[in-house]
This record gives C-alpha cells, structure tokens and sequence, in this order.
C-alpha cells in the first residue's frame, strides 16, 4: 500500500513538473489557415530525445517512435470541429507535453445579396431607406467584415468579431440611408471579406453582390436662377431656358402677361417676337412644381 501512494506522488509530481515547463514540442507552421476542402499538412518536431512522438486527431492521425517529427496530413479538409494535438512521451522530464494547432478552416460565402427592405419601386428624397445585405454560408463569422460602398466610395463596414461559431452560417447587415437627388442612379454593393491575417490568403478572399440601382424621385430644380431679366432689341431672338433637373422628368407650362399667342410646352422657346412682359414658366413632377419668371424689356436706346 506504501508503494502505491509513493508512486501516486510521483505521477503528481510529474504532472506539475509538465505544466511548470516549457514543452518541448514545435508546429510549424504553428497557425494554418485552410479553405474547406483543401490539403493541409502541419509537421510536429520535437527538441529532445522522444519515445513517442504523435497526432490525436480525428483525421490524419500518425505517431513515430523514431524520429523526432512527425506530420499531420489530411487530403481534403471538412471537418469543422478539428483539433488536432501534437503530443510526446520524452526519456527525461518532463516527461509528457502536448500542443494544440492553432487551425482555421475557412469557406467564402455561397452568395452575397443587396435588396432594399420592405420597399420596392423609386425612393422619394429625404425619406430613410433600409437597405440589406445577406451572406449565405460563410465560416468561420467572426474574421467577416462586410463593407457597404456608394459606387467606388466606401460608406460602412460591420463587422462579427463577437460571434463564435466555427461553422457556416447566414448573416445580414442593414445600412440606412436617406437618399437626395444626388444618389438618383447612385450603385451600392456589399463586400463580404474575410480577413484572417499572415497566414491566411493574400489579399483575403471575398465575394462582391451585384449592384443595385437606386432611382430617387424629387421635384423640379432650376439650373439657373428663379427670376431672369432679359433686354429686347428690335429683331434680335430671344432665348428662355426654363431647363430643370427633376424624377420623374419635368413637365412644363408657360404663361405671359404680354398678348402672345399659345407657347409650346417646352423647357426652352426661341423667338425674335417676344413681347415686353413677364413670362412665367411652371416646370412640374408628382413630386412637386417650381416657377420661374423671365421679364422681358425694351433694350434702352444708346445701349
């Protein structure tokens, strides 16, 4: 019995003896970086005389009893919960220690998708819009970031460092935006990247949605300002440029306190008949109307 708790002690005493000393083990490379599917081979090499030198690993597990590396090697990796542990058994102590591989087993997402949440058709300016973007199938979440550009300018990025899973998974990320008449036509996209560092690829691989157009509907602006005088010499024409910015497009309307006959509803009229008087152009959209006016005189004599 006295034997038995001696070499019980012993064994505890070896114990502390590992987990006070440096193990003798070495990965190289000591964090591998793997997209699902592919080959990975991490070799284990020990600095001191070893009697057994080996992988604890669900797949591609391999032990020595000679040398002093051994290597963990898997064709074609799938496995997301993989932990695999190099382990030695040494002649002197300490006598056992262990190291575990640091590994990432990544896969890009199956798709990346931009939609405007629960709207369709044109925007109205000023109004708040979500828009949102899907990630299907993406692992390991927490080395995503997901950047939102307007065209080639980039505008958020959202990352899910704090999320754990090892295994694919569906996220989303919203972006709100309150559109004007500058953003009519404007292109966003989402960028989903996964940035895994040194040892990942390079640059990190990422997946890009399609873009989506975004149409804005806003009234009437003038390119020129909302009141213009105009000086009338016998014979000369005369141009109004009643032009506006608008979406939908403008529609226009012109009234005159001069006797005219009926001017077309156009944004620009030519004429070398134009009577002194003002002249009131509406341009129009379902968005709203805007006037401008043209005054019209008689060109001074002497100038």
């Amino acid at each position: 019995m006295e034997n038995y708790f001696l070499r019980w002690i012993l064994k505890l005493c070896m114990l502390c003896t590992v987990l006070g000393e440096e193990c003798s083990l070495e990965l190289k490379p000591s964090r591998v970086v793997v997209g699902f599917g592919e080959p990975v081979t991490v070799s284990c090499e020990a600095s001191r005389p070893v009697r057994v030198l080996g992988w604890e690993s669900a797949i591609g597990a391999a032990h020595t009893q000679q040398d002093r590396s051994v290597q963990w090697k898997v064709d074609s990796l799938i496995d997301w919960i993989e932990e695999p542990i190099c382990y030695g058994v040494f002649f002197t102590a300490p006598r056992q220690c262990e190291e575990k591989l640091n590994l990432i087993l990544y896969k890009t997402p199956d798709s990346v998708t931009i939609s405007s949440a629960n709207h369709t058709g044109p925007m109205v300016e000023g109004t708040e819009y979500q828009l949102l973007c899907d990630v299907q199938n993406i692992a390991p979440v927490q080395y995503l970031t997901l950047k939102w550009y307007r065209g080639k300018t980039e505008v958020y990025n959202h990352s899910f460092s704090d999320l754990t899973p090892v295994t694919p998974v569906q996220v989303s990320s919203i972006l709100l935006i309150a559109p004007t008449q500058a953003d009519d036509g404007a292109q966003y996209r989402c960028v989903a990247q996964l940035e895994m560092g040194p040892e990942g690829p390079q640059p990190s691989p990422s997946v890009t949605s399609e873009p989506l157009n975004v149409s804005v509907h806003y009234p009437p602006s003038f390119l020129s300002p909302d009141t213009e005088t105009v000086d009338m010499g016998l014979g000369y024409e005369i141009t109004l440029n009643c032009t506006a910015t608008g979406n939908p497009t403008p529609l226009y309307s012109w009234a005159s306190s001069a006797p005219q006959e009926k001017m077309e509803d156009q944004p620009v009229l030519t004429s070398s008949y134009f009577l002194p008087g003002t002249y009131t152009c509406i341009a129009s959209n379902k968005m709203g109307k805007k006037s401008k006016q043209f005054i019209i005189k008689t060109k001074s004599k002497g100038m």
